[in-house]
């Protein structure tokens, strides 16, 4: 059925796309209330968006986007298309630097008093006036616990040459610097030009191993056993077991920490339907439909009271929601401004050595 609702949503995703900016068009001549969305593919129960038109009569276009960056450079060159965007943490205080979001008015947004007090007042908007959480989760390493007998506590097994030919590994800047910065005992935000030499070279050391670097492909490559070890994204491991249960998957997030990231929900500077999209955030914010979006996607929900709606399997599901302990040593990816160029540099030298 999941997979079936992923199809039915990547084909109504495409038909959107196709019509994104006509249907903004005839709708503003119509006088019909609009409401224009941007978010990452596959990244909320289409059901809902249904819901949200019946219950209010404003049309939703949504069109989708496979990175932040892409995102950041289309409503870059193009403001005021999009009224609602759903980009990640570090993302969040690139757009606030470029002040490229509106201030949300929390009073048309009652269902924020539903988010959990450890999602607010984070380092990408202090101050709660740009951002409403939408989900959480960290980066780990899934792994086929039948037949890799030994214990996977540490981002190390995945340079042991034993499993030549059995990794698959982030194809992404910061994700896979982040964990060779990370096993090395650095910040994952460093900028310090030795270490992300040390960091690149470590993963230079390791690409013999690595059978491929990869993406949203990993889950498909993962669920039909094709390698033992993949890094991957808490939800997407979530997603992965499910398909997989003839398989014994572990998702792990190792001992030398992670990152702990955050996706949110902002509007856009100029955007043109801005009452519109703090209406459809404070209706994802409900519980009942967070806790339908979330048990949809995969991810953490930020949202208290949609958490205690969930099943207390899930709710102690520690691939999902981790112990403090293990929160206690991941980071939150900071914007690094200009000095992003260091990762670039050292990304390239990993991909041409």
């Amino acid at each position: 059925m999941k997979k079936l609702k992923k199809f039915v949503a990547l084909i109504s995703s495409l038909v959107l796309i196709s019509s994104s900016f006509v249907g903004c068009k005839n709708n503003e001549d119509s006088g019909k209330r609009t409401l224009n969305v941007f978010n990452y593919g596959d990244y909320i129960d289409e059901d809902l968006i249904d819901k949200f038109e019946e219950e209010t009569g404003i049309e939703v276009v949504y069109d989708t986007y496979e990175s932040n960056e892409i995102m950041y450079q289309k409503v870059k060159n193009s403001p005021g298309t999009y009224d609602l965007i759903f980009p990640s943490d570090y993302m969040v205080e690139k757009m606030l630097k470029e002040d490229m979001l509106e201030k949300i008015d929390f009073t048309n947004i009652p269902n924020y008093a539903n988010i959990g007090e450890d999602f607010k007042n984070l380092p990408y908007d202090p101050n709660n006036e740009y951002s409403v959480p939408y989900m959480w989760g960290t980066i780990g390493i899934i792994y086929d616990a039948d037949k890799v007998t030994e214990k996977v506590d540490s981002w190390d097994i995945l340079w042991n040459s034993k499993y030549k030919g059995e990794i698959f590994m982030f194809d992404s800047i910061r994700d896979t610097l982040a964990i060779s910065l990370a096993r090395l005992g650095y910040s994952i935000n460093s900028i310090n030009k030795e270490e992300l030499d040390e960091a690149a070279n470590e993963l230079i050391k390791q690409k013999p191993l690595v059978q491929s670097y990869v993406m949203d492909e990993v889950k498909d490559k993962m669920i039909n056993g094709e390698a033992l070890f993949a890094t991957v994204y808490s939800g997407d491991a979530i997603f992965i077991q499910e398909e997989a249960s003839d398989l014994n998957l572990q998702y792990v997030v190792p001992k030398e920490g992670s990152n702990k990231w955050f996706d949110v929900m902002v509007i856009p500077k100029g955007a043109k339907h801005k009452t519109e999209a703090e209406e459809f955030i404070n209706f994802l914010c409900d519980p009942e439909n967070a806790k339908q979006n979330v048990e949809y996607i995969g991810y953490a929900t930020p949202n208290a009271a949609a958490y205690e709606l969930l099943d207390i399997e899930t709710q102690e599901d520690e691939t999902v929601y981790p112990s403090e302990e293990v929160l206690d040593k991941c980071e939150i990816f900071k914007d690094l401004g200009s000095d992003i160029k260091l990762y670039d540099d050292s990304w390239l030298k990993v991909k041409i050595n």
